[in-house]
């Protein structure tokens, strides 16, 4: 973490700087565009995340990500061995661990650093659903370029630049017809074909 050069940084309310690092960081749960999966189980994977966890607790946060059915058809279900970096997973299913992993460790503080720019339009809808669940009760952050990942967050900062040069909901900011909303427009040019796509079974 970097402290700013001017102003502050408030989460909840409290100023960061007042905070400890240590307990700042033990409150928070980081989702990365490249996940970090290390050589071993699924389920030691996604338990990194809450050592302590019981296996009932790893396969509950899976199956609320959507995890659980792909790690189910695994020659060994959660204990198929991956190699290191998720090698032998699909970008999407690295992704659906990490989540998972997340999930587990219950974080105050969540974020997600462009989560999902990677994926599938199938593995991207099973993920916004899982956000739901994900995002509940807790203070988010969320950096993305895919905008599907913030249409239901209560605040959108737009930069262009380095700069805030938008912010509110996703509705004021469609309405408004700036930037974010000729981005948005641009992504879904034909939304109902990518949700028919994304709904379509497999």
């Amino acid at each position: 973490f970097y402290d700013p050069q001017s102003g502050q940084i408030l989460i909840d309310g409290y100023d960061v700087k007042k905070v400890k690092l240590k307990s700042l960081r033990r409150q928070m749960g980081i989702v990365l565009q490249e996940t970090f999966l290390f050589s071993g189980t699924i389920i030691d994977n996604i338990r990194y995340g809450k050592p302590e966890a019981t296996d009932d607790e790893v396969i509950a946060a899976a199956k609320l990500v959507g995890a659980h059915e792909f790690i189910e058809k695994l020659p060994d279900g959660y204990y198929t061995k991956i190699g290191e970096g998720g090698v032998g997973l699909s970008v999407g299913q690295k992704q659906l661990v990490s989540f998972a992993r997340a999930l587990l460790r219950d974080p105050a503080i969540l974020i997600l650093d462009e989560a999902t720019s990677s994926i599938d339009p199938y593995t991207d809808l099973l993920i916004r659903k899982a956000m739901k669940t994900l995002l509940k009760d807790r203070t988010s952050i969320i950096i993305a370029h895919r905008l599907s990942t913030v249409r239901d967050v209560d605040r959108i900062l737009v930069i262009d630049d380095g700069r805030i040069v938008e912010e509110g909901s996703h509705e004021e900011l469609i309405k408004k017809g700036g930037l974010y909303s000729y981005l948005y427009k641009m992504q879904f040019k034909e939304p109902e074909a990518v949700e028919t796509v994304a709904t379509s079974p497999h």
